[in-house]
Protein backbone atom coordinates (compact mmCIF):
# COMPACT_ATOMS: atom_id res chain seq x y z
CA UNK A 1 0.00 0.00 0.00
CA UNK A 2 1.35 3.66 -0.91
CA UNK A 3 2.79 5.76 1.38
CA UNK A 4 1.39 9.49 1.87
CA UNK A 5 3.17 12.86 2.91
CA UNK A 6 0.89 15.04 4.76
CA UNK A 7 0.80 18.41 6.52
CA UNK A 8 -2.23 19.16 7.91
CA UNK A 9 -3.50 21.63 11.07
CA UNK A 10 -6.10 20.51 13.64
CA UNK A 11 -8.57 22.98 15.19
CA UNK A 12 -6.28 24.97 17.30
CA UNK A 13 -4.35 25.87 14.19
CA UNK A 14 -1.12 23.41 14.89
CA UNK A 15 0.88 21.94 11.86
CA UNK A 16 1.62 18.57 12.02
CA UNK A 17 3.47 16.47 9.28
CA UNK A 18 2.65 12.85 9.16
CA UNK A 19 3.27 9.39 6.72
CA UNK A 20 -0.23 8.08 6.57
CA UNK A 21 -0.77 4.47 4.34
CA UNK A 22 -3.70 4.79 2.43
CA UNK A 23 -5.18 3.36 -1.50
CA UNK A 24 -5.76 7.10 -2.99
CA UNK A 25 -5.05 10.42 -1.91
CA UNK A 26 -9.03 11.07 -1.17
CA UNK A 27 -8.68 8.03 1.60
CA UNK A 28 -6.31 10.21 3.07
CA UNK A 29 -8.08 13.61 2.92
CA UNK A 30 -11.48 11.76 4.25
CA UNK A 31 -10.09 10.64 6.78
CA UNK A 32 -8.27 13.08 7.84
CA UNK A 33 -11.55 15.26 7.50
CA UNK A 34 -13.85 12.92 9.74
CA UNK A 35 -11.21 13.33 12.57
CA UNK A 36 -11.04 17.13 12.60
CA UNK A 37 -8.04 17.81 10.99
CA UNK A 38 -8.09 20.14 7.65
CA UNK A 39 -5.30 18.83 4.93
CA UNK A 40 -2.89 21.32 3.57
CA UNK A 41 -0.32 19.74 1.51
CA UNK A 42 -0.33 16.08 0.38
CA UNK A 43 2.04 13.87 -1.81
CA UNK A 44 3.33 10.21 -2.29
CA UNK A 45 6.35 9.25 0.07
CA UNK A 46 9.15 9.27 -1.81
CA UNK A 47 11.16 6.75 0.24
CA UNK A 48 10.77 4.14 -1.98
CA UNK A 49 12.66 6.18 -5.00
CA UNK A 50 15.18 7.05 -2.67
CA UNK A 51 15.87 3.53 -2.15
CA UNK A 52 15.93 2.69 -5.98
CA UNK A 53 18.68 4.69 -6.32
CA UNK A 54 21.18 2.84 -4.10
CA UNK A 55 21.50 4.94 -1.29
CA UNK A 56 21.95 3.34 1.77
CA UNK A 57 22.45 4.07 5.52
CA UNK A 58 19.93 7.11 6.06
CA UNK A 59 20.55 8.59 2.52
CA UNK A 60 24.09 8.45 3.37
CA UNK A 61 26.74 8.65 0.35
CA UNK A 62 30.27 8.26 -0.07
CA UNK A 63 32.39 11.14 0.55
CA UNK A 64 36.22 12.18 0.90
CA UNK A 65 37.60 14.61 3.39
CA UNK A 66 36.22 17.55 5.72
CA UNK A 67 33.60 19.36 5.40
CA UNK A 68 34.50 22.99 3.79
CA UNK A 69 34.96 25.62 5.76
CA UNK A 70 32.47 27.90 4.02
CA UNK A 71 30.05 24.85 3.67
CA UNK A 72 30.52 25.05 7.51
CA UNK A 73 29.74 28.48 8.09
CA UNK A 74 26.76 28.60 5.84
CA UNK A 75 24.93 25.72 7.74
CA UNK A 76 26.15 27.54 11.10
CA UNK A 77 24.04 30.63 10.04
CA UNK A 78 21.31 28.74 8.57
CA UNK A 79 21.06 26.63 12.06
CA UNK A 80 21.28 29.98 14.00
CA UNK A 81 18.19 31.80 11.88
CA UNK A 82 16.11 28.09 12.70
CA UNK A 83 16.95 28.01 16.34
CA UNK A 84 16.27 31.92 16.40
CA UNK A 85 12.54 31.19 14.84
CA UNK A 86 11.82 28.95 17.64
CA UNK A 87 11.86 25.28 16.37
CA UNK A 88 13.55 22.29 17.84
CA UNK A 89 16.98 21.66 17.16
CA UNK A 90 15.97 17.60 15.82
CA UNK A 91 14.03 19.34 13.28
CA UNK A 92 15.99 22.35 12.47
CA UNK A 93 18.84 19.64 11.78
CA UNK A 94 16.42 17.29 9.64
CA UNK A 95 15.73 20.60 7.61
CA UNK A 96 19.10 21.41 7.16
CA UNK A 97 20.21 18.15 6.15
CA UNK A 98 17.50 17.22 3.54
CA UNK A 99 18.35 20.83 1.99
CA UNK A 100 22.27 19.95 2.01
CA UNK A 101 23.78 18.58 -0.47
CA UNK A 102 25.13 14.95 -0.75
CA UNK A 103 28.81 15.14 0.65
CA UNK A 104 30.13 15.07 4.13
CA UNK A 105 27.93 17.88 6.09
CA UNK A 106 25.02 15.76 4.82
CA UNK A 107 26.49 12.22 6.24
CA UNK A 108 27.89 14.18 9.40
CA UNK A 109 23.77 15.49 9.98
CA UNK A 110 22.09 11.72 9.74
CA UNK A 111 24.58 11.01 12.25
CA UNK A 112 23.91 13.76 14.63
CA UNK A 113 20.28 13.57 14.15
CA UNK A 114 20.20 9.68 14.70
CA UNK A 115 22.38 10.45 17.81
CA UNK A 116 20.17 12.96 19.19
CA UNK A 117 17.13 10.94 18.54
CA UNK A 118 19.16 7.86 20.57
CA UNK A 119 19.40 10.28 23.46
CA UNK A 120 22.30 12.45 22.87
CA UNK A 121 22.72 15.92 23.32
CA UNK A 122 23.92 17.92 20.11
CA UNK A 123 27.41 18.47 21.62
CA UNK A 124 28.14 14.72 22.12
CA UNK A 125 26.60 14.10 18.35
CA UNK A 126 28.80 16.80 17.33
CA UNK A 127 31.56 15.48 19.05
CA UNK A 128 31.43 12.22 17.33
CA UNK A 129 31.63 13.82 13.59
CA UNK A 130 35.25 15.54 13.54
CA UNK A 131 34.84 15.71 10.15
CA UNK A 132 32.69 18.32 10.34
CA UNK A 133 32.55 20.16 13.81
CA UNK A 134 36.19 20.60 15.46
CA UNK A 135 36.98 20.91 19.22
CA UNK A 136 35.96 24.74 19.48
CA UNK A 137 32.93 24.31 17.51
CA UNK A 138 31.89 20.96 20.27
CA UNK A 139 32.53 23.19 22.74
CA UNK A 140 31.09 26.39 21.91
CA UNK A 141 27.75 24.31 21.44
CA UNK A 142 28.22 22.57 24.74
CA UNK A 143 28.70 25.67 26.58
CA UNK A 144 25.60 26.92 25.07
CA UNK A 145 23.71 24.11 26.22
CA UNK A 146 24.96 24.63 29.46
CA UNK A 147 24.37 28.48 29.61
CA UNK A 148 20.96 27.78 27.94
CA UNK A 149 21.85 30.37 25.56
CA UNK A 150 22.21 27.84 21.83
CA UNK A 151 21.00 30.45 19.80
CA UNK A 152 23.51 32.99 20.80
CA UNK A 153 26.09 31.03 20.90
CA UNK A 154 24.94 29.55 17.06
CA UNK A 155 24.97 33.78 16.05
CA UNK A 156 28.76 34.09 17.28
CA UNK A 157 29.54 31.03 15.89
CA UNK A 158 28.40 32.00 12.59
CA UNK A 159 30.37 35.23 13.15
CA UNK A 160 33.46 33.79 13.74
CA UNK A 161 33.13 31.52 11.18
CA UNK A 162 32.51 34.18 8.37
CA UNK A 163 34.61 36.79 9.93
CA UNK A 164 37.58 34.01 9.56
CA UNK A 165 36.61 32.71 6.25
CA UNK A 166 36.25 36.69 4.96
CA UNK A 167 40.26 37.48 6.08
CA UNK A 168 40.89 34.12 4.43
CA UNK A 169 39.19 35.41 1.38
CA UNK A 170 41.06 38.86 1.32
CA UNK A 171 44.92 37.32 1.31
CA UNK A 172 43.17 34.72 -1.14
CA UNK A 173 42.40 37.51 -3.27
CA UNK A 174 44.75 39.35 -3.34
CA UNK A 175 47.47 36.97 -4.10
CA UNK A 176 45.96 35.34 -6.91
CA UNK A 177 47.08 37.92 -9.68
CA UNK A 178 50.33 38.01 -8.44
CA UNK A 179 50.78 34.32 -8.60
CA UNK A 180 48.79 34.34 -12.29
CA UNK A 181 50.67 36.49 -13.65
CA UNK A 182 54.05 34.63 -12.30
CA UNK A 183 52.73 31.66 -13.72
CA UNK A 184 52.18 33.28 -17.02
CA UNK A 185 55.67 34.76 -17.05
CA UNK A 186 57.48 31.42 -16.64
CA UNK A 187 55.20 30.13 -19.54
CA UNK A 188 56.44 32.58 -21.47
CA UNK A 189 60.15 32.28 -20.99
CA UNK A 190 59.68 28.45 -21.36
CA UNK A 191 58.40 29.09 -24.62
CA UNK A 192 60.86 31.54 -25.61
CA UNK A 193 63.75 29.13 -24.47
CA UNK A 194 62.65 25.94 -25.82
CA UNK A 195 60.96 27.48 -29.48
CA UNK A 196 62.37 30.59 -30.70
CA UNK A 197 65.88 30.30 -28.95
CA UNK A 198 66.88 27.64 -30.93
CA UNK A 199 65.35 28.81 -34.45
CA UNK A 200 67.20 31.93 -33.98
CA UNK A 201 70.41 29.51 -33.41
CA UNK A 202 69.84 27.85 -36.72
CA UNK A 203 69.81 31.67 -38.38
CA UNK A 204 73.10 32.66 -36.60
CA UNK A 205 75.29 29.47 -37.79
CA UNK A 206 74.29 30.42 -41.56
CA UNK A 207 76.32 34.18 -40.19
CA UNK A 208 79.41 32.55 -39.65
CA UNK A 209 80.76 35.07 -37.29
CA UNK A 210 81.40 35.25 -33.39
CA UNK A 211 78.25 35.79 -31.47
CA UNK A 212 78.42 38.35 -28.80
CA UNK A 213 78.77 37.24 -24.99
CA UNK A 214 75.04 37.95 -24.49
CA UNK A 215 73.54 36.03 -27.12
CA UNK A 216 75.86 33.17 -26.14
CA UNK A 217 74.29 33.00 -22.91
CA UNK A 218 71.16 33.18 -24.16
CA UNK A 219 72.17 29.98 -26.61
CA UNK A 220 73.49 28.08 -23.51
CA UNK A 221 70.77 28.59 -21.03
CA UNK A 222 68.47 27.62 -24.22
CA UNK A 223 70.43 24.32 -24.21
CA UNK A 224 69.84 23.65 -20.27
CA UNK A 225 66.10 24.61 -20.31
CA UNK A 226 65.74 21.69 -23.24
CA UNK A 227 68.39 19.36 -21.52
CA UNK A 228 67.01 19.96 -18.20
CA UNK A 229 63.37 20.33 -18.75
CA UNK A 230 63.01 17.63 -15.26
CA UNK A 231 64.06 20.35 -13.57
CA UNK A 232 61.27 22.65 -13.90
CA UNK A 233 58.56 20.56 -11.94
CA UNK A 234 61.30 18.87 -10.07
CA UNK A 235 62.96 21.93 -7.90
CA UNK A 236 59.53 23.00 -6.21
CA UNK A 237 58.19 19.51 -5.89
CA UNK A 238 61.62 18.59 -4.10
CA UNK A 239 61.99 21.95 -2.40
CA UNK A 240 58.32 21.08 -1.09
CA UNK A 241 59.31 17.38 0.04
CA UNK A 242 62.17 18.32 1.57
CA UNK A 243 59.85 21.01 3.94
CA UNK A 244 57.49 17.72 4.48
CA UNK A 245 60.36 15.82 5.73
CA UNK A 246 62.13 18.08 8.00
CA UNK A 247 59.08 19.43 9.38
CA UNK A 248 57.80 16.07 10.59
CA UNK A 249 60.12 16.57 13.36
CA UNK A 250 58.37 18.72 16.40
CA UNK A 251 61.70 20.47 16.76
CA UNK A 252 62.15 21.56 12.89
CA UNK A 253 58.51 21.95 12.78
CA UNK A 254 58.85 24.91 15.21
CA UNK A 255 61.95 25.91 12.97
CA UNK A 256 60.03 26.36 10.00
CA UNK A 257 57.17 28.05 11.79
CA UNK A 258 59.60 30.43 13.47
CA UNK A 259 61.24 31.16 9.96
CA UNK A 260 58.21 31.87 8.33
CA UNK A 261 57.60 34.18 10.95
CA UNK A 262 61.12 35.95 10.81
CA UNK A 263 61.36 35.95 6.54
CA UNK A 264 61.37 39.73 5.37
CA UNK A 265 57.95 41.37 3.79
CA UNK A 266 56.04 38.13 4.36
CA UNK A 267 56.52 36.95 7.90
CA UNK A 268 54.85 40.42 9.04
CA UNK A 269 51.55 39.31 7.54
CA UNK A 270 51.32 35.71 8.42
CA UNK A 271 52.31 37.33 12.03
CA UNK A 272 49.00 39.41 12.08
CA UNK A 273 47.61 36.77 10.55
CA UNK A 274 47.91 34.22 13.33
CA UNK A 275 47.26 36.66 16.01
CA UNK A 276 44.69 37.74 14.99
CA UNK A 277 42.79 34.34 14.46
CA UNK A 278 43.84 33.02 18.06
CA UNK A 279 42.55 36.24 19.59
CA UNK A 280 39.33 36.23 18.16
CA UNK A 281 38.82 32.27 18.46
CA UNK A 282 40.08 33.29 22.19
CA UNK A 283 37.98 36.11 22.81
CA UNK A 284 34.72 33.59 21.46
CA UNK A 285 35.43 30.82 23.25
CA UNK A 286 35.47 33.01 26.57
CA UNK A 287 32.29 35.46 25.51
CA UNK A 288 30.58 31.76 25.18
CA UNK A 289 31.38 30.88 28.73
CA UNK A 290 33.88 27.86 27.68
CA UNK A 291 36.08 27.43 30.90
CA UNK A 292 39.45 29.58 30.29
CA UNK A 293 41.77 26.42 30.99
CA UNK A 294 39.93 24.77 27.98
CA UNK A 295 39.60 27.97 25.94
CA UNK A 296 43.60 28.64 25.99
CA UNK A 297 43.69 24.76 24.77
CA UNK A 298 41.58 25.22 22.32
CA UNK A 299 42.87 28.44 20.89
CA UNK A 300 46.43 26.25 20.96
CA UNK A 301 45.24 23.75 18.66
CA UNK A 302 43.80 26.13 16.09
CA UNK A 303 46.66 28.45 16.43
CA UNK A 304 48.37 26.18 12.95
CA UNK A 305 51.66 27.59 14.38
CA UNK A 306 54.21 25.88 16.80
CA UNK A 307 55.29 29.09 17.84
CA UNK A 308 52.54 30.15 18.85
CA UNK A 309 51.27 26.73 20.45
CA UNK A 310 54.30 26.76 22.76
CA UNK A 311 53.50 30.48 23.74
CA UNK A 312 49.69 29.26 24.61
CA UNK A 313 51.00 26.18 26.37
CA UNK A 314 53.51 28.03 28.38
CA UNK A 315 50.03 30.16 29.30
CA UNK A 316 48.23 27.50 30.26
CA UNK A 317 50.82 26.30 32.28
CA UNK A 318 50.70 29.56 33.95
CA UNK A 319 47.61 29.75 34.75
CA UNK A 320 46.89 26.17 36.45
CA UNK A 321 50.08 27.73 38.52
CA UNK A 322 47.91 30.83 39.43
CA UNK A 323 49.10 33.66 37.15
CA UNK A 324 47.64 35.97 34.93
CA UNK A 325 47.23 35.30 30.90
CA UNK A 326 49.24 38.72 30.25
CA UNK A 327 52.24 37.84 32.39
CA UNK A 328 53.12 34.59 30.83
CA UNK A 329 52.26 35.75 27.56
CA UNK A 330 54.77 38.64 27.86
CA UNK A 331 57.27 35.84 29.06
CA UNK A 332 57.20 33.96 25.54
CA UNK A 333 56.44 36.43 23.45
CA UNK A 334 60.33 36.32 22.19
CA UNK A 335 61.37 33.03 20.99
CA UNK A 336 65.06 33.65 20.73
CA UNK A 337 67.25 31.89 18.78
CA UNK A 338 67.01 28.13 17.28
CA UNK A 339 69.50 26.52 15.14
CA UNK A 340 66.37 25.10 13.12
CA UNK A 341 65.15 28.38 12.37
CA UNK A 342 68.78 29.65 11.44
CA UNK A 343 69.17 26.40 8.90
CA UNK A 344 65.91 27.66 7.00
CA UNK A 345 67.57 30.86 6.83
CA UNK A 346 70.53 29.57 5.18
CA UNK A 347 69.04 26.96 2.73
CA UNK A 348 66.73 29.30 1.60
CA UNK A 349 68.25 33.04 2.14
CA UNK A 350 71.49 32.77 0.13
CA UNK A 351 73.62 30.73 2.87
CA UNK A 352 75.29 33.33 5.01
CA UNK A 353 72.39 36.31 3.57
CA UNK A 354 69.84 34.46 5.10
CA UNK A 355 72.24 33.91 8.09
CA UNK A 356 72.43 37.85 8.61
CA UNK A 357 69.08 38.21 8.35
CA UNK A 358 68.16 35.71 10.90
CA UNK A 359 70.44 37.27 13.45
CA UNK A 360 69.71 40.72 13.13
CA UNK A 361 65.57 39.50 13.74
CA UNK A 362 66.45 36.56 16.21
CA UNK A 363 65.46 38.95 19.17
CA UNK A 364 62.33 40.46 17.70
CA UNK A 365 58.77 39.87 19.40
CA UNK A 366 55.64 37.58 18.07
CA UNK A 367 53.41 39.33 19.61
CA UNK A 368 53.60 43.26 20.00
CA UNK A 369 53.34 44.75 23.37
CA UNK A 370 49.81 46.39 22.68
CA UNK A 371 48.32 42.98 22.71
CA UNK A 372 50.08 41.98 26.02
CA UNK A 373 48.69 45.50 27.78
CA UNK A 374 45.16 44.64 25.97
CA UNK A 375 45.12 41.35 27.52
CA UNK A 376 46.44 42.55 30.68
CA UNK A 377 43.75 45.39 30.72
CA UNK A 378 40.85 42.90 29.80
CA UNK A 379 41.71 40.37 33.02
CA UNK A 380 41.83 43.90 34.98
CA UNK A 381 37.99 44.70 34.11
CA UNK A 382 37.07 41.69 33.32
CA UNK A 383 36.26 42.50 29.69
CA UNK A 384 39.29 39.71 27.95
CA UNK A 385 36.92 38.68 25.42
CA UNK A 386 36.18 42.02 24.41
CA UNK A 387 39.51 43.25 24.55
CA UNK A 388 40.19 40.31 22.43
CA UNK A 389 37.90 41.11 20.07
CA UNK A 390 39.36 44.49 20.03
CA UNK A 391 42.92 43.20 19.30
CA UNK A 392 41.26 40.49 16.85
CA UNK A 393 39.60 43.37 14.82
CA UNK A 394 42.48 45.75 14.88
CA UNK A 395 45.15 43.31 13.44
CA UNK A 396 42.55 42.42 10.96
CA UNK A 397 42.15 45.82 9.21
CA UNK A 398 46.80 45.21 9.67
CA UNK A 399 45.88 42.51 7.62
CA UNK A 400 44.09 44.05 5.00
CA UNK A 401 45.74 47.43 4.91
CA UNK A 402 49.59 45.29 4.81
CA UNK A 403 47.80 42.88 2.17
CA UNK A 404 47.20 45.47 -0.51
CA UNK A 405 50.28 47.58 0.37
CA UNK A 406 52.08 44.16 -0.72
CA UNK A 407 50.44 43.79 -3.56
CA UNK A 408 50.29 47.13 -5.21
CA UNK A 409 54.31 46.92 -4.96
CA UNK A 410 54.90 43.55 -5.86
CA UNK A 411 52.44 44.15 -9.40
CA UNK A 412 54.66 46.77 -10.60
CA UNK A 413 57.58 44.57 -9.39
CA UNK A 414 57.00 41.08 -11.41
CA UNK A 415 55.78 43.52 -14.61
CA UNK A 416 59.20 45.29 -14.26
CA UNK A 417 60.93 41.88 -14.11
CA UNK A 418 59.31 40.31 -16.88
CA UNK A 419 59.84 43.63 -19.13
CA UNK A 420 63.75 42.88 -17.83
CA UNK A 421 64.11 39.33 -18.61
CA UNK A 422 62.02 39.85 -21.87
CA UNK A 423 63.73 42.25 -23.37
CA UNK A 424 67.18 41.34 -22.49
CA UNK A 425 65.95 38.60 -24.55
CA UNK A 426 65.53 40.71 -27.46
CA UNK A 427 68.73 42.54 -27.21
CA UNK A 428 70.44 39.25 -27.15
CA UNK A 429 68.87 37.99 -30.30
CA UNK A 430 69.13 41.04 -32.02
CA UNK A 431 73.25 41.50 -31.13
CA UNK A 432 74.11 39.33 -33.94
CA UNK A 433 72.20 40.96 -36.66
CA UNK A 434 73.19 44.34 -35.91
CA UNK A 435 76.54 42.60 -35.86
CA UNK A 436 76.11 41.45 -39.57
CA UNK A 437 74.63 44.53 -40.54
CA UNK A 438 77.51 46.74 -39.84
CA UNK A 439 79.78 43.94 -41.14
CA UNK A 440 78.11 44.14 -44.59
CA UNK A 441 78.18 48.15 -44.24
CA UNK A 442 81.95 48.23 -43.86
Amino acid sequence: MPKYKVEFVDAAGKSTTDVIEATTEEEVTATLKESGYLVTKIALNKERKVAKKGKTNGGKTFSFGRVKPKILRDFTRNLSILQDAGLPILRSLNILQQQAKPGALRNCLIDVCNEIEGGSSLSEAMAKCPKAFNRLYVNMIKAGEAGGALETILQRLAEFLERSESLKAKIKSAMTYPVAVLLFSIGILIFIMTNIVPKFEDIFKDFDTELPGLTQWLINASHMVMTYWYLIPGIPLSIWLFIKITTSFSYMRFGWHLFLLKVPIFGILLEKTVVARTTRTLGTLVQSGVPILEAIHITKETADNAVFEKMYQKILEGIRDGDTIANPMKANSRPGFHPACLFYFFCFLAGPIGCLIYMMKVKNKILSDIVVNMVDVGEETGELDAMLYKVADVFDEEVEVYTEALMSMIEPLLIMFLGVVVGTIVIALFLPMIKLIESLSN
